[in-house]
């Protein structure tokens, strides 16, 4: 059986409903085969919790993508939704260890499954969501899932800032800004780029990194705050 207090421990959240969380764990296997002792399995807490991480997500994104068009963002937040990530963040959490089973999806390998996993973590984010409201579900959420969440603002920042001045530039004046590395400074194994961003012979921008990508992304988000001072129609 799961210790209930040693996952609240986990989450850094003490349930007024243990309750709750216990449902949360309760695979359909596990609730089929005992309906004594669990007479209703997680999918109703799965259903509501993965509609709560979509809503984090999707504010998270909305906020630090500020360029990003409607599609971006719904290709950000499914990357971030999808099972293979839910399962990650389950799994450093230990989750596995606390879900209730039945006897043949145990013997099956049940406890390391994705799709166990992944339906197990959005039960206990809609049993959070439940017990203590939005503001705690929306910490939890932000805190397990940071990994996957900076990476995916990073690439979708590095979409906004590149895509948003490509759009401008061939709106006002029909051709694409291209990117030139004028500079790199540094060992191999830890150089630093800069790179400037030209719409023509008009340099909009110069950016540095330690990546060529890091680089062309800060010139173009450079380009963009100082674009209605460089460059005119």
């Amino acid at each position: 059986m799961s210790d209930a207090a040693d996952l609240q421990k986990k989450l850094g959240v003490s349930f007024r409903s243990p309750a709750l969380l216990e449902e949360a764990l309760v695979h359909s296997s596990y609730a089929n085969e005992n309906p004594g002792a669990a007479p209703v399995s997680n999918e109703r807490l799965e259903f509501l919790g993965d509609a709560v991480l979509g809503l984090a997500v999707a504010e998270k994104l909305y906020h630090e993508c500020p360029y990003s068009a409607e599609g971006e963002l719904t290709v950000l937040r499914a990357a971030l939704v999808r099972r293979d990530a839910l399962a990650a963040v389950a799994k450093r959490l230990g989750l596995g260890e606390h879900m209730y089973l039945g006897k043949g999806e145990e013997a099956g390998g049940g406890r390391s499954k994705a799709v166990n996993l992944a339906g197990t973590m959005e039960a206990v984010i809609g049993a959070v969501f439940l017990d203590r409201g939005w503001r705690v579900t929306r910490e939890i959420v932000l805190k397990f899932f940071k990994p996957e969440l900076e990476e995916s603002v990073s690439r979708g920042v590095a979409v906004d800032f590149k895509s948003r001045l490509q759009e401008i530039i061939q709106s006002e004046r029909q051709i694409t800004p291209a990117y030139y590395i004028i500079d790199e400074t540094g060992p191999d194994h830890s150089k630093v780029f800069t790179v400037e961003v030209r719409a023509g012979d008009t340099v909009l921008g110069k950016g540095t990194g330690k990546s060529k990508k890091a680089a062309e992304t800060e010139a173009a988000r450079l380009a963009l705050q100082q674009l209605p001072a460089t460059f005119t129609p």
